[in-house]
């Protein structure tokens, strides 16, 4: 067979491997363990959730997630899920004590209300979720971050403002204030994924703490979603807003590109 002829012919094999292989992952089928934990912060005993895959063997990054003003409900637990079937170890905390969730804009304000007044309160709070995250053999101590929606967005950022040692913090719609930011303290890679049609939170509001993050030469990075209102994140927003008169409602894009974003986010962030 001639050189030219023999190349032909192991091109088209090689095409027709390809093919016949697109469909067929060789990797196994997840299988996503979930636990209820306990764990102890400035003598409150919280509880958590976490999820991760047991067919991934050996550590993997570690996140903490953190929920909106209801608490440790389906909808932070259903997040949780999603970051185990991406291959990491996931907790969702709870930051009211006994998970307590609240049912209405009241009981939300009540319970949120410590950490408004004082934002240091969020550092042994989460403190103590990432102490026993870290009790798990597959959790990879060197590779941690933290993810929160609206109150928990706080919650993350003052995190990290704090000092926490963290990879990298991502707020949805989160609120924005707290703690100033101070070069010492902050360690972490900051991504904000902000609702352009926020009424909570102003887009201004958004940006004045990105220059803030850049004036200390902080890694951050501001995202922001056209047509997205506070909570665009969570698919019960619509109803939810409704319910309470509330401005919020779900964003399908805005929640499928900020989910995205955390994705290049974190492939960035952690070590291979």
């Amino acid at each position: 067979m001639k050189k030219e002829s023999y190349s032909k012919a192991i091109l088209i094999c090689t095409i027709m491997i390809s093919i016949s292989s697109i469909g067929h992952s060789t990797s196994l089928p997840s299988n996503i363990k979930e636990e209820i934990v306990t764990y102890t912060a400035d003598g409150m005993t919280f509880k958590g959730f976490i999820a991760y895959d047991d067919n991934i063997k050996g550590k993997r990054p570690a996140i903490l997630v953190v929920p909106e003003w209801w608490g440790l409900n389906d909808y932070t637990k259903m997040r949780a899920r999603k970051l185990a079937e991406l291959g990491y170890i996931a907790m969702a905390t709870d930051l009211f004590g006994d998970g307590k969730v609240a049912t209405n804009p009241t009981e939300a304000q009540t319970l949120t209300a410590p950490y408004y007044k004082d934002p240091n309160l969020v550092k042994s709070r989460l403190d103590g979720a990432l102490n026993k995250l870290n009790e798990y053999s597959q959790a990879d101590q060197e590779n941690v971050a933290a993810i929160g929606y609206c109150f928990g967005g706080f919650v993350v950022l003052n995190y990290a403002k704090l000092g926490a040692d963290l990879k990298g913090v991502v707020s949805f719609h989160g609120g924005l204030g707290g703690v100033p930011v101070d070069k010492k303290l902050l360690k972490a890679k900051v991504l904000i994924c902000h609702g352009a049609s926020d009424k909570f939170v102003s887009q201004k509001d958004a940006e004045s703490l990105k220059h803030k993050l850049d004036s200390i030469g902080a890694d951050n990075t501001l995202k922001i979603y056209a047509n997205a209102t506070h909570a665009f994140t969570n698919p019960a927003s619509t109803e939810t807003g409704k319910k309470f008169n509330m401005p919020i409602e779900y964003n399908a894009d805005a929640d499928r590109d900020s989910w995205n974003d955390m994705k290049m986010f974190f492939g960035k962030i952690f070590k291979k």
